[in-house]
């Protein structure tokens, strides 16, 4: 490492639970080649609020504008390969679809599944914070927006 210590550091995700008349919005993505489902996710980019990213990338992958209305909390996760997530898990409703929109790299769509179908798809959930941060949410785990803050320099 030529003498400077390499930082490690966890890769910061946010992602949304966006529930209407009983069913969530999700994502299908092709990850290697597999098909996968996820909430609205991504990552933290540089000089952007959690709040901002969570909203930026609903709408990147989803083509929905959303409300957030909570927050469901932090999941840190190792994914098989080492890669450390921290992901910071917002409630939302929707307001507008931009059906017309092209989705980000890699999503295939949008869809609405139950709760119950969601589950269903077990094998199918890009990782295990895709069922644990709804399952919080609808066992009631969603504090205010203001729990997360956000100091400037």
């Amino acid at each position: 490492m030529n003498g400077i210590a390499q930082r490690w550091a966890p890769r910061v995700t946010v992602a949304t639970v966006v529930v209407d008349q009983g069913r969530v919005l999700l994502v299908e993505e092709r990850i290697e080649g597999r098909l996968v489902l996820n909430q609205p996710a991504g990552h933290l980019e540089p000089e952007e609020s959690l709040a901002s990213a969570a909203l930026r990338e609903t709408r990147e992958e989803t083509g929905w504008d959303v409300e957030l209305t909570g927050f469901v909390g932090c999941y840190q996760w190792t994914a098989p390969d080492g890669t450390a997530f921290l992901r910071f898990c917002y409630a939302a409703r929707p307001l507008q679809h931009h059906a017309d929109e092209p989705l980000d790299e890699g999503i295939e769509r949008a869809l609405w599944l139950s709760p119950a179908e969601l589950q269903g798809e077990q094998a199918r959930w890009r990782s295990p914070l895709v069922w644990q941060v709804l399952a919080d949410y609808l066992c009631g785990q969603c504090y205010p927006l203001q729990s997360v803050k956000e100091l400037g320099a």
